[in-house]
Order: C-alpha cells, then sequence, then structure tokens
C-alpha cells in the first residue's frame, strides 16, 4: 500500500490567514491513473473556524471551503 505525507498550505476560507498543515495519506486510491483527490478538514489556529481542503497527492490544493457541519441538535427534555 502506497504512503505519503504532504505538506499543504492555503489561506483559512474565514480570516484568510496563511495555514501550513502536513498530513499523512495512504490507501489503494493513491494509484488511480485519474489523478486522485483528497479531502480533510482542518481547523484555523487563528480563528478556530474549520476549513475543508480538496487536495492532490502533489501538495497542490484544489479548493478550500467553510465546513458545514449539518448534525443533529438534540432536543431538552420534557420531565
Amino acid at each position: 500500500m502506497m504512503e505519503l505525507n504532504v505538506t499543504l498550505e492555503f489561506a483559512c476560507c474565514c480570516c484568510e490567514e496563511t495555514v501550513k498543515v502536513t498530513v499523512q495519506c495512504s490507501g489503494p486510491g493513491l494509484q488511480d491513473a485519474d489523478g486522485p483527490v483528497a479531502t480533510v478538514n482542518i481547523p484555523c489556529p487563528s480563528c478556530g473556524r474549520i476549513n475543508k481542503l480538496n487536495f492532490e497527492p502533489s501538495g497542490h490544493v484544489r479548493s478550500v471551503q467553510p465546513y458545514m457541519y449539518f448534525g443533529v441538535v438534540p432536543e431538552p427534555s420534557v420531565n
């Protein structure tokens, strides 16, 4: 199985501060001929907002978007 350490540098989608992070990629998808793309959620150390990065194993960042969480919010108990 192929494994890579990739260093990514990008501007936070909220505060536009520069963020640099190293991620470890592994799995059979790294050998795809179609140019694999991975996604990772990275919190900004300056503002705390989470950035959703789409990137290539070469280190090229394709897009940075705010991470949207659509989880269920628990309702308070009536008892």
